[in-house]
């Protein structure tokens, strides 16, 4: 069963959205570095299109992605059309600011007293923008947690005389069309966990990583050898972390939610999940309808 996940509240904060966007330069759509593709979200682009906005695209969290992929997707957005894209770790306190410096160049129309540029930070929940915004104004004004849809009200702030920067809650859009990217979200704790089996995301989280990066993960449990499938992963972490028998098994409850916390964590070492690459290919296998192309989603 494919994961979703979409709270009232939200669906204040899409309208909301949508009156601001009249009244923004550019948009700044903040993603998950680890997964750029699937922690976009597509009300985000379409609002932004239909004003015909500037768009940044923030890959946070780069410190726990993978460099070489994240290379990747900066080349990828930067190939569209009035999109800029940077990666940043608001760990790194001078990072966030050059954000602004790219938004000017973005709507160099903009930024006056007269004509102060109004920029808007969107995306999905807990991918860092309130430790952005807090980031860019120097100051503590939003609440900041580990765990999805905290803000729940737009903000709007006064940088200077010619920035005005506003704050949206965490949206999520009404279906999450491709399976796969509910696994991804909800791995990297972007879904509330009442919406998922921690067992199941932690299952396709570590196919991914068996594939991906077996050295890190057979560095970070001492295994022998990777010859295995993600639940056997998942018994192998429960026996090396001494986990009591559940049921005459393995604890795989606790296994799980070991797994999803080191990689959430960085323990595991940089990772991306997903490639330009390999989100077109699973877009390929499955079926859309005519008039939307495989770039759609990207």
């Amino acid at each position: 069963m494919s994961i979703q996940w979409f709270p009232g509240h939200m669906v204040a904060a899409q309208k909301k959205a949508a009156e601001t966007m009249e009244f923004t330069d550019v948009v700044i759509e903040v993603l998950d570095a680890r997964i750029p593709g699937a922690s976009q979200n597509p009300m985000i682009k379409e609002l932004g299109a239909a004003r015909q906005r500037a768009h940044l695209k923030i890959l946070n969290k780069s410190d726990l992605a993978d460099p070489k992929i994240t290379e990747q997707w900066i080349q990828y957005f930067n190939k569209m059309p009035h999109t800029k894209a940077m990666a940043i770790s608001c760990k790194k306190v001078n990072e966030p600011k050059k954000i602004l410096n790219i938004c000017k160049t973005l709507a160099p129309h903009r930024g006056d007293p007269i004509k102060p540029l109004r920029m808007m930070i969107m995306g999905v929940p807990n991918v860092g923008k309130s430790t952005l915004m807090n980031a860019i104004l120097n100051r503590r004004i939003a609440k900041v947690g580990d765990e999805p849809a905290i803000t729940k009200q737009q903000q709007r702030h006064q940088i200077n005389d010619h920035m005005i920067l506003v704050d949206t809650p965490g949206m999520m859009w009404p279906k999450i069309r491709h399976p796969s990217d509910g696994d991804l979200l909800a791995a990297n704790n972007n879904i509330g966990k009442n919406a998922y089996y921690e067992e199941e995301v932690a299952e396709k989280l570590g196919s991914i990583i068996l594939e991906a990066y077996p050295a890190l993960i057979k560095a970070r449990y001492k295994l022998e050898d990777l010859k295995m499938d993600a639940i056997q992963l998942l018994e192998l972490i429960a026996k090396k972390k001494g986990f009591p028998l559940k049921n005459h098994g393995a604890d795989l409850e606790r296994a799980a939610s070991t797994l999803l916390n080191d990689y959430r964590q960085g323990l595991l070492g940089r990772m991306s999940l997903e490639t330009p690459a390999s989100r077109m290919l699973m877009m390929s296998r499955q079926t859309l309808p005519q008039e939307e192309s495989l770039d759609s989603d990207l």
